[in-house]
Order: structure tokens, then sequence, then C-alpha cells
């Protein structure tokens, strides 16, 4: 089958090309995928900014059905609406995944970047791993549930957030917009800033009742900022805007090392949070937000297009021309 992989490590390197067809085995389901989002962290990959497995075929946030499952007692899986959470295999022993948290196992690896991922017709994930999905749910919009549970863990696990919080949101980007219905879901107030570059992703905001802000403009004081861009500059200015005493949550990857002003942190007493990938806790806040109709995926979807188009759609998002775009490969086949 074609699958959009990475061939090599270092700059470049992506190429639509052969991949090895997965098959179902004891604990594994085979899963067709019907939508696969582009995330930063594969336009990272791409660059040689985020380490990766080559060669593997990158994709990770992915809702498709289930065609085949080697599991007797899985076998209700077979034909199922699912997403899928990303993590290929752990330890299962370590501290960290006993505790819940195997996205800080050492020997993680994940679909995408250690094995083949969603940019493929079909794909091999734990059973272990699924969720059904609404059956009101768009399938294409489904692939946003992974960037969904990303979110809550950053946000909720701890939470981060509380009701009344005026909180600034840096990055209108698909990351953004998400982290801002997380905040409104809590009983809080966003406020999404972007650059004037980025009037297509700051009238989504709008149209979902988002208060929008360009850099530069004043506001008031911020209780909360959440940093989505993965810019210094907006790193900064989040900073400048907390209270005394406020939060500041780093979601966005900046892809390099970056000099931060932690003065700041200790004069201002700001609290500091991130949180690396999802977990299967917040995949279960993401899965009920989902299902509750609290979160709007339909209009951070700018295209829904094929494998073939993957150069003009990594152009498109790279320069903010678009929103998220999903990949569906039976389109062209």
């Amino acid at each position: 089958m074609l699958g959009l992989a990475k061939t090599r490590p270092g700059v470049g390197a992506l190429a639509l090309t052969e991949r090895p067809e997965p098959r179902a085995r004891a604990g594994f389901a085979v899963v067709e995928v019907h939508g696969a989002g582009i995330c930063g962290t594969d336009l990272h990959i791409e660059r040689g900014e985020y380490a990766c497995c080559p060669p593997v075929t990158l994709g990770h946030e992915v809702a498709g059905v289930v065609v085949e499952t080697n599991e007797t007692d899985a076998i209700t899986w077979k034909g199922a609406r699912v997403v899928s959470e990303t993590y290929f295999s752990t330890c299962e022993v370590c501290n960290r995944c006993r505790a819940g948290r195997p996205n800080l196992c050492d020997q993680r690896k994940s679909i995408g970047t250690h094995v083949d991922g969603a940019f493929a017709s079909h794909l091999l994930v734990p059973v272990k791993n699924l969720h059904r999905i609404p059956d009101w749910l768009d399938e294409h919009a489904a692939a946003l549930a992974e960037p969904l549970a990303c979110v809550c863990n950053c946000l909720c696990d701890p939470m981060a957030i509380s009701p009344g919080d005026r909180v600034l949101v840096t990055g209108p980007g698909p990351i953004g917009l998400l982290a801002a219905q997380v905040v409104r879901a809590v009983g809080a107030a966003p406020v999404l800033m972007g650059l004037p570059s980025d009037t297509v992703r700051l009238e989504v905001g709008r149209k979902l009742g988002i208060e929008v802000v360009l850099a530069g403009e004043a506001i008031r004081e911020i209780d909360v900022a959440i940093e989505c861009s993965g810019r210094f500059a907006a790193a900064a200015t989040a900073l400048s805007a907390l209270s005394r005493g406020g939060g500041y949550v780093q979601i966005g990857i900046f892809g390099r090392e970056v000099s931060i002003p932690f003065d700041m942190f200790l004069l201002k007493e700001i609290s500091f949070r991130t949180g690396f990938a999802s977990t299967p806790r917040s995949w279960r806040r993401a899965m009920s937000l989902i299902e509750r109709k609290l979160i709007v995926f339909d209009p951070l979807i700018s295209a829904v297009t094929s494998l073939a188009e993957w150069e003009a759609v990594f152009s498109d998002l790279r320069s903010a021309r678009s929103l998220k775009t999903v990949f569906d490969p039976r389109i062209g086949c």
C-alpha cells in the first residue's frame, strides 16, 4: 500500500512510497483509515526538528473503521467507527506506566514516529487504544479527537484553569482553537490571540463565539496563558500579559532551543505546566467532551484531500493559509 513516509533522517526526505500492509495479531486491530489529520508535529518531522525512526509512515491523528482483528473477545470491534490513542507499545511496568502516564515511558513507541502511522490506507493499533465515536460525528472531523486529548492532558490533568478565569490563548491554529473551547467548557473566558496573517484562523474563532485580539493590542490582565503557537514572541507576550500569581501552560512545540525570561516566573510567581501528548485519562476527558457536544470540530477543517496532495498541504499549513487539513487515503484510489 502507498504511505506518506519519512524515508531517512534530516530535512525533507518525505515521500509517497510503498509501505508494508498491516495484518492483525493478538491484541491488535487493523483500522481502515478514513481521516488522518496533519499535525504540527508532522511538519516538524519533515523539517528534521522532531525525532522519528525512519523509514516510517507519518500520521497519528486517525479516525476510521476496524476491518480486522485477531482477538475472539474483540470481535465486536469489527466494523466499529473508531479513533485511536497513539501509543503502539510501552513497557507497562515502569512507574510512569503504572501511574497512567504511558506518554512518559522511556520505552514508548508511537504510531507515526516509531512505527507506521495513519498516512496510509490501513493502520495497525492495539485494541486497547480504540474508542468508539458517536454516529453523528463526521469521520473526518473525528480525527481531531487526538489533538483534543493532548489539549486535555495539558489543561485538565491536573486542572490548570478555574471557572471565571480570563485565559489568553496564543496561536489560533487547531490546537489553539481546541484549547479555547476546552477553556470555555470548564467555565472560563478564553481570549484568542493571533497575528494579522492569521485572519482566516481568527475568523473561525469569532464564529465559535470566542473573543479575538491581534498581537500587540492591549488586553486586560490574564489569569492563565496558554501558548499554542510554538513561537517565542508569543510566549513572551503571554508571560507579559499574565497577572501576578497567574499560570502559564506551554502546548506548542518550538522545535529548537529558545531563551525564556525565568526571572519573570519568579518575580510574578507564575506557575508553569505543560503536557506531552496524551494519556488514557485525557482521552476519557476528550471523548466525554465530544459526546456532550461541548467541542466543535467541523469549522476547524479547511479541506479533506488525498495523500498525493501532501506537498501543497504542508505548504499551506506552514503559511497559515489553512487550518486543519485531513487526508482521506480513499480519495484518488
